[in-house]
């Protein structure tokens, strides 16, 4: 029988979504667990599944569209069941027809040509032969190097297109940018505005935003204007820590990264200083009773921050399985909103860049930010003599609201004092 399929809520505070393609043609079956369509909201693109077997009857969107919450997106069917009287099903239903539904194109993303309406897939098993998987980083990236991803071969799960298989295809070709023959070479017809641009726009390129990069601009111009910053700074000796690395990766089955020691020190100090675990709310300061961490993670789409649940008690390699599993998910666009929520503090750091110091801004509604330079040689004097020594900087941004000075204080020499007898960490 016949049901509607609404736009999910995908992010707890989300009133919209764009819903950024359709994983099924209309009229093709598909089953339990299987991507039906890719929805997209300020923090992340994810992939929703069918909960049951079914077939797409009519899609009522088509890409691109911006879409409340709860709304009607489609119409599905059990197996094998035909549409029929397409227009009577959408009056029984409740819908009007798809011709008065609302095109709110999205205007963050550069539009591209619509495919014409659905063929039925005319070759393959039945209703499914020309299906492919991919994540939904691998169809951007494909789209803007101008490649088709139906063309592409998956080495991911079952076959699933992801980001490597687009770089391999890319590595291949002999522009760096689009095919000289582009299939749909006839998208004129929205007229945007390069063919209209007058001359003189030769010495650059205007980059459209997407959604991701107009909530990261929102979220943290919102937090510098509204969230009082304060800055601790502090200099930390490495020595044993990198030596404890080594000896731990020597025995370990998972590798074991500097970064990864440090978030356990954040899990210790905030277990030593339990204040800084809070955040702050209009009538009251929240306090968290376990330590949840967000780890930022540079992708080709912008900033995000994944946040380590419960980090109080893992071990250093559980938190260094863990961090891995999030840069994976995150480079290949499958974290889900709840991924990015919640947590008291982010650590951020650039020191693979050679970046010895930075002061970062806090991501809301957290609490702090810790941002993390590179370790370099130093001369420090240790028992009145001067000596070599690696020593590592890092600023603590911190809101004052929920957070006094002498806590954030108490909270950095917690931290420095993990780092340099780093042993408590393991123990």
């Amino acid at each position: 029988m016949a049901e509607l399929f609404r736009m999910p809520a995908v992010a707890a505070d989300a009133a919209t979504a764009v819903l950024s393609a359709w994983q099924v043609a209309e009229g093709a079956s598909f089953t339990k667990d299987d991507a039906l369509v890719s929805v997209e909201t300020d923090k992340a693109e994810v992939d929703v599944a069918a909960e049951q077997d079914g077939v797409l009857l009519k899609a009522l969107y088509e890409a691109g569209v911006e879409i409340e919450v709860g709304d009607p997106i489609a119409v599905l069917g059990a197996v094998g069941e035909q549409p029929g009287d397409l227009d009577a099903l959408l009056a029984g239903l409740g819908v009007s027809a798809p011709g008065a539904a609302p095109q709110a194109v999205r205007r963050d993303v550069p539009e591209e040509p619509v495919a014409p309406p659905a063929a039925a897939p005319a070759s393959g098993g039945p209703g499914r032969g020309g299906r492919v998987f991919s994540s939904p980083l691998a169809r951007r990236l494909a789209r803007e190097a101008g490649l088709d991803i139906e063309a592409l071969t998956g080495t991911g799960p079952g076959g699933r297109i992801v980001r490597r298989d687009v770089d391999a295809a890319v590595a291949t070709l002999h522009t760096p940018a689009k095919d000289p023959t582009p299939a749909p070479a006839p998208s004129v017809s929205p007229a945007p505005a390069p063919p209209a641009a007058p001359a003189g726009t030769g010495d650059h390129e205007d980059i459209p935003h997407t959604r991701m990069r107009r909530a990261i601009a929102r979220r943290l111009t919102e937090s510098k204007q509204h969230t009082p910053h304060f800055y601790l700074r502090a200099t930390c000796a490495v020595d044993e820590l990198l030596a404890l690395r080594q000896r731990i990766n020597a025995v370990s089955p998972v590798r074991i990264s500097v970064n990864d020691l440090l978030i356990k020190a954040v899990a210790t100090a905030h277990t030593q200083v339990p204040e800084m675990n809070a955040v702050w709310q209009p009538e009251s300061v929240r306090r968290f009773r376990t330590v949840d961490v967000s780890v930022a993670i540079a992708t080709d789409t912008g900033l995000v921050t994944p946040v380590l649940r419960g980090i109080e008690n893992l071990s250093v390699s559980a938190i260094a399985t863990r961090t891995r599993a999030c840069a994976e998910q995150a480079r290949s666009g499958a974290l889900h909103p709840a991924d990015l929520e919640g947590g008291s503090i982010t650590v951020s750091n650039l020191g693979m860049y050679g970046v010895e110091e930075f002061a970062a801004i806090i991501n809301p509604p957290q609490a702090a930010i810790l941002a993390i330079g590179a370790a370099r040689d130093e001369a420090v004097v240790r028992d009145g003599a001067v000596t070599a020594a690696k020593v590592l900087g890092v600023v603590l941004s911190v809101d004052h609201r929920p957070v006094d000075g002498a806590v954030a204080a108490r909270w950095l020499a917690a931290f420095t004092e993990a780092v340099e007898n780093p042993v408590r960490l393991v123990v």
